[in-house]
């Protein structure tokens, strides 16, 4: 009975923590939810980077905080046990005299790492941990990958045709010739304003022109990253219009310029790995590939991929440039009107 009880809440602390993907990077997106006989008496989730955390967001929206005494507080990972942008989470919890925490699952980042749990059972709360204990990691994904592996949780997308092709074999004008329907380009842009970068190569820098940018939907712009190996794309480029920051991936010098990066790498070298060390000194914490068959490839075979997400429309091309090819059965699949979207986790 308490073990499905404890699950309602935790349910509920995600739910919460969705709302912070997007904005509370580089900090992870935690849910928190406060609980008095039975009845949530205070819910937070993590505020921008620089605000307070979910557990003080959540302790704030309690009305009667004589309660808390007597409370019990659900978060989807371990309180902080460490001065940043604000004060530890583990001790305000036993300033408020919070006699019972339940933890989804435990911080694996050197500075806490059951610090805040120590903190919690060294001052007699009662300390339960591992609640939905799978939700909550896939909940902090991008936080955890960035911790364990020193990459960002990266992200393949594509959409391709009934016979598996990404793109005609001639184009008349750069811009997109979209395979997706209205609703699959909505949930894309969704996608674009949850992560921290997109990156794309050189041919589809050219070939669509794209602005890379959140437009059907409510969010942050992702920092936008192109591979430019020659640097032979032209500053006409919606890509270059320096209203977001720019991160061009290159083999020669040149010097940054406002809101326009460049980082040399060797391309005679594993790529797929120097991108991502780019992407880790620069601090991005997840990323989508929306690149072409060359660019995704790439990753897929350094096997540098976390997530594919595959769109496959109701048209045919015939013949064209093929879409990448992975070698697995998806985790699941979903309708979405006339398209199917496929989603591959790597394990």
């Amino acid at each position: 009975m308490e073990s499905t009880i404890h699950n309602k809440y935790m349910r509920r602390c995600i739910e919460l923590a969705e709302r912070g993907i997007g904005t509370a990077r580089p900090n992870p997106s935690v849910g928190a939810v406060i609980v008095h006989n039975n009845k949530i008496i205070g819910e937070g989730f993590t505020s921008e980077y620089g605000g307070p955390h979910a557990e003080v967001n959540a302790v704030k929206s309690v009305k009667d905080t004589s309660l808390l005494k007597e409370a019990t507080i659900y978060v989807t990972l371990e309180p902080c046990s460490h001065f940043g942008k604000t004060p530890p989470c583990a001790n305000m919890i036993v300033d408020n005299g919070i006699p019972n925490v339940v933890i989804g699952t435990v911080d694996t980042n050197s500075l806490v790492a059951g610090k805040g749990i120590n903190i919690l059972e060294s001052n007699g709360c009662n300390v339960t941990i591992g609640v939905l204990e799978e939700e909550c990691k896939q909940q902090h994904k991008r936080f955890f990958t960035v911790q364990n592996k020193k990459r960002p949780y990266i992200i393949l997308k594509w959409a391709q045709t009934q016979d598996n092709f990404i793109a005609p074999k001639e184009k008349l004008e750069n811009r997109p010739i979209w395979i997706s329907n209205e609703f699959s380009k909505q949930l894309v842009h969704k996608w674009r304003s949850e992560e921290h970068a997109i990156l794309v190569g050189t041919n589809t820098a050219i070939d669509d022109n794209p602005l890379l940018n959140v437009r059907s939907w409510y969010g942050n712009n992702p920092v936008r990253i192109v591979i430019d190996k020659k640097l032979k794309l032209q500053h006409h480029l919606n890509i270059f219009n320096k209203e977001v920051k720019t991160i061009v991936i290159t083999g020669e010098n040149k010097p940054n310029e406002d809101n326009l990066l460049y980082e040399t790498i060797d391309f005679t070298k594993d790529v797929a790995s120097q991108i991502c060390e780019v992407l880790q000194k620069n601090k991005i914490q997840s990323i989508i590939i929306e690149g072409g068959t060359q660019t995704l490839q790439t990753f897929i075979n350094a096997n540098l991929w976390d997530e594919a997400r595959v769109f496959t429309g109701e048209n045919s091309f015939l013949e064209g440039i093929k879409a990448p090819i992975l070698n697995l059965v998806p985790t699941f699949e979903q309708k979405i009107q006339s398209d199917i979207l496929r989603t591959y986790i790597n394990d």
